[in-house]
């Protein structure tokens, strides 16, 4: 079969290896179609993993093949996997803090070598933990491949929108408006909020309203907290959402939050980058920050319910489409995205 191999930094190799062996009790999925994920963007940049590997888990794709223990699923029933499956009694899982499992941290699905998601690859086994334990998840015949690729991205976004606890008639501030912060603007619409959003790009601006925010604002506009002020009955937005990597972002974020807010950061930031602040801020105003990293096993049902139902509307969120030959070029364009640039979906 062919993959894209991960020979080094910011080496990807288009190659013919073996298709992947099935255990008794694991299953082998043909990918129909990946999502380009910006954690799989970093794995492949920067020097974080030993190669070669094989990325990429947003995935959607066809059962090919079931071991002799696999007695639930049959070949040709349309899925999709999900890499992260928790052990469910550690200390962590008890806690609710799944992602936190070292066996949830450990991917083990793979099309070879050190398992790493497989995703870009044209056949990923998945192994029989993930099997037994609700990694696998039946596509509805009226849902195409591309919707349910979104299933995980879905996930990890419902899971900070959960943490936050965005109600109805609350107002939410999405910062940066890709891919992750059009997701947030539509989950937060569902769940009976208002959005506001901020971006660079006039076009991710416009994009925001089209699906769905109530305002958004070119982050750079030296008004923004008054606006924002403004639309809130000079309280201040309840939550921000970090979706953008961005100390000024987050200052933004702290300025337009209300007294006894919520900062939820979501997008990962360079360790290098120290922000200061004084605690002083956070106890006079009793602003709570927290993160929220991954998928929650609590929210999968809901997340599938949420892409299969249409609920949001995750075609939307697609730019481009890519084969996998190309996943070069993908990525060149996810780091350096032009202004119609969202969802970059990869098909092996």
């Amino acid at each position: 079969m062919k993959a894209q191999v991960f020979r080094g930094v910011n080496q990807l190799s288009y190659e013919e290896i073996p298709v992947p062996a099935v255990a008794a009790d694991e299953v082998l999925v043909q990918v129909q179609v990946v999502g380009l994920c910006q954690s799989d963007i970093k794995k492949i940049r920067y020097p974080l993993y030993n190669p070669p590997r094989i990325f990429g888990h947003e995935t959607a794709g066809t059962i090919a093949a079931v071991g002799a223990d696999v007695h639930n699923w049959q070949v040709g029933d349309r899925v999709v996997v999900l890499h992260h499956i928790p052990c469910m009694h550690c200390a962590y899982c008890l806690n609710d803090n799944f992602s936190m499992c070292d066996v949830y941290k450990n991917i083990t699905t793979t099309a070879g070598f050190a398992p790493s998601g497989g995703g870009f690859a044209e056949y990923v086994n998945v192994p029989g933990h993930i099997v037994r334990s609700g990694g696998l998840v039946k596509i509805p015949d009226d849902v195409t491949f591309e919707q349910a690729s979104f299933v995980e991205p879905t996930n990890c976004c419902l899971k900070a929108v959960k943490k936050a606890q965005i109600a109805p008639g609350q107002t939410v501030l999405v910062t940066g408006a890709g891919p992750i912060g059009l997701m947030f603007i539509m989950l937060v619409k569902y769940f009976g909020a208002r959005a506001i959003a901020t971006d660079l790009l006039p076009t991710r601006i416009e994009k925001a309203l089209s699906v769905g925010a109530d305002a958004a604002f070119d982050a750079r506009d030296p008004e923004l907290t008054t606006k924002i002020q403004a639309l809130t009955q000079g309280m201040g937005v309840d939550t921000s959402l970090l979706a953008v990597p961005s100390d000024k972002a987050f200052f933004q974020a702290l300025d337009c939050t209300r007294k006894g807010g919520k900062i939820l950061f979501f997008a990962e930031f360079p360790d290098e980058l120290e922000i200061p602040i004084n605690p002083n801020i956070l106890y006079r105003r009793e602003i709570d920050l927290m993160g929220s990293y991954s998928s929650s096993y609590r929210v999968q049902a809901l997340a599938a319910d949420i892409v299969f139902h249409k609920r949001i509307d995750v075609d939307a969120l697609v730019s481009d489409r890519y084969p996998l030959k190309d996943l070069a070029t993908a990525v060149e364009q996810a780091i350096s995205p032009g202004p119609e640039t969202y969802k970059i979906l990869i098909y092996p």
